[in-house]
């Protein structure tokens, strides 16, 4: 969807999540016309694709899992993302998830990551399907790591996608990229500057041409006041600041609420202004950084 002021990035409407209290009370109260409800306002607002996730539950009550997407299904007509590290759940997941009722859409799994690969069997099995893979992670010697620099994360994506289309034959416009977004609240090691640094990268890596690069924003402002130093609503313009640095880049996908009303900020914004000085601090000079964000 492109909003207003000319961002034009696709949403997956992350809300079917027991994350959230109130889609939690849902799950709990199996409130289906309810879930439904939440599926068709995402929906209606503009989602390209709907992610689902309910949790621990889906491992120990599948059938729970799949009535929740026959009802989805019931109600919208665009794909599905399931959200679910493990294999077993993602093959109820795909089991139940028509098609059909998509438009003849493919659903989404999320996600990949290197020591998490055996997500891809279900490729033979149940495919074809859209993937989410994780950048922030690696196999290094056989054991799982974090990537900290926009080296690793641009090379772990590269490696990745690079496997995916020429093991699988999955096409780049079905791979999307997860870049992690964190926090800044206690960023002290650049880890936003190397997420978007990495973004630079992948976006202009010709071999990575056609792939989407997404992330979940809801992070970024993570135990800050409500509150900017100008009055904004800080955690929604930190969002906007983000994706106006990231979109340009090749960020064009996010995880989020469809009715946020991302929107590019101008240079003169002063929470843009706040944030590109703390993506050129480090340390504690970081932290003296981020709370100019919301002190004048």
């Amino acid at each position: 969807m492109t909003s207003e002021r000319g961002f034009a990035i696709r949403i997956i409407g992350e809300r079917i999540n027991p994350g959230f209290k109130s889609t939690r009370a849902l799950f709990d109260t199996e409130d289906i016309a309810g879930i439904q409800a939440l599926a068709a306002r995402q929906a209606d607002a503009g989602a390209a694709y709907l992610n689902i996730n309910i949790g621990a539950r889906a491992l120990t009550d599948p059938d729970f899992m799949a009535r929740i997407i026959r009802a989805i299904q019931e109600v919208v007509a665009i794909p599905l993302s399931f959200d679910f590290p493990s294999a077993q759940v993602q093959d109820v997941c795909l089991r139940a998830y028509d098609r059909a009722k998509a438009g003849g859409g493919a659903p989404i799994v999320n996600s990949i990551t290197e020591h998490r690969w055996n997500l891809m069997d279900l490729y033979n099995t149940n495919g074809p399907f859209k993937v989410v893979m994780m950048a922030s992670e690696r196999v290094d010697d056989g054991v799982a790591k974090g990537n900290k620099t926009a080296d690793e994360i641009h090379s772990t994506a590269r490696r990745c996608a690079l496997r995916l289309h020429d093991e699988y034959g999955i096409p780049f416009d079905d791979i999307f990229i997860d870049m992690s977004v964190s926090a800044i609240v206690a960023d002290t090691t650049g880890l936003n500057r190397a997420t978007l640094d990495a973004v630079r990268l992948i976006g202009a890596d010709p071999e990575l041409k056609g792939v989407h690069m997404m992330g979940g924003l809801s992070n970024i402002g993570q135990q800050l006041p409500s509150k900017a130093a100008d009055g904004a609503d800080l955690k929604h313009a930190l969002e906007c600041a983000f994706l106006t640095i990231a979109v340009p880049l090749g960020f064009d996908t996010v995880l989020g609420a469809p009715w946020r009303g991302y929107q590019r900020l101008d240079e003169d914004n002063y929470v843009l202004k706040a944030y590109r000085n703390f993506l050129d601090q480090s340390g504690s000079n970081a932290l003296r950084a981020v709370r100019k964000l919301y002190r004048a």
